[in-house]
């Protein structure tokens, strides 16, 4: 099964050591993150993720580690 590119970034960025977690509340996404990335992992995600439009941003953080709320 062929890699989603969404998943190839998400993928690359957390082999990076990224620590961004993904959390979604009611259908709404955003990302957590407590403690600095390596400067790898943060360039990584500001060249590769953030000049994409929200919604291919969004694909690429689904793909990131969740947050499970109880």
């Amino acid at each position: 099964m062929e890699q989603t590119n969404a998943r190839r970034l998400a993928e690359e960025y957390l082999r990076l050591g990224g620590h961004r977690r993904v959390a979604i509340d009611d259908n709404q996404v955003s990302i957590r993150s407590w403690e600095p990335e390596p400067a790898e992992a943060e360039a990584f995600w500001k060249r590769n993720v953030e000049p994409l439009a929200p919604e291919r941003q969004r694909e690429v953080e689904l793909f990131l580690p969740t947050i499970n709320r109880a």
